[in-house]
């Protein structure tokens, strides 16, 4: 259990968890249902925790622990011994997931957007050969201000003849 919580707990490298951070724990873990919510998540994360703190330890842990059982047993049909068993084992074995992680997308209309090679005109030289962006040099047209007047683009062609 301790390493699970190392994995999800970002204060204090690791050491200290946010409401958050345990809100996220138990949604990978698949505690949550009717009654036992996030908000409940919210609710006994305060009574739980320090006076004046933002964070738990670890050691205040069985203690949120059994603050969730509460709720937990309702949605279950079990008794508090049982929920609280029921969550720490589903916690233990709970492993982080990328939350809010963009998707690559199934249509065929992104396929057809993002593939260089059906480029055409301005856009075209926006990529090279490969297929990688040129970055601000494919997007505008880079010129040289070193006149001796402000936008002076001929650099080196006055009087030559």
């Amino acid at each position: 259990m301790a390493d699970a919580y190392k994995s999800f707990a970002t204060k204090a490298d690791g050491k200290e968890m946010t409401t958050a951070d345990f809100t996220k724990w138990c949604k990978d873990a698949a505690i949550f249902g009717k009654t036992c919510n996030s908000n409940h998540v919210d609710i006994a994360f305060a009574k739980v925790k320090a006076k004046g703190a933002k964070n738990i330890t670890i050691n205040e842990l069985d203690a949120l622990i059994t603050e969730m059982a509460k709720k937990y047993k309702d949605d279950h049909k079990t008794d508090e011994a049982g929920a609280k068993a029921q969550i720490i084992d589903k916690l233990s074995k709970a492993e982080s997931k990328a939350h809010g992680a963009t998707k690559i997308s199934k249509t065929g209309g992104v396929d057809r957007m993002t593939d260089t090679t059906k480029y055409t005109g301005a856009h075209k030289e926006r990529f090279d050969e490969s297929g990688q962006g040129k970055g601000i040099q494919g997007r505008e047209n880079v010129t040289q201000n070193s006149g001796y007047v402000g936008n002076y683009k001929g650099e080196g062609s006055f009087g030559k003849k």
